[in-house]
């Protein structure tokens, strides 16, 4: 788990970066409004990705023995067993 916070804690400081380093640039209003909504896009997509990253690192591990436990799990012989 430490190594999923450094990674998001990586991708917001380089977001954070990039918006002041866009805030504080010499440009006009709207090439600024830009490429702030750039920038926000692509931090949107970053995070999402990352995400969607550490969710599969953590379901990783249970795929396999939920696919065993659904295949060797029969109802008819759980029932019989108990009648």
């Amino acid at each position: 788990m430490n190594a999923n916070k450094i990674i998001i804690a990586v991708a917001a400081g380089a977001a954070a970066g990039a918006l002041l380093g866009v805030l504080f640039a010499p440009a006009k209003g709207t090439d600024t409004r830009k490429k702030i909504a750039k920038t926000s896009r692509d931090l949107t997509d970053s995070v999402k990705e990352t995400y969607q990253d550490i969710l599969d690192s953590v379901k990783g591990p249970f795929t396999g023995p939920k696919k065993k436990v659904s295949e060797n799990s029969n109802p008819s012989a759980v029932m019989s067993e108990v009648t």
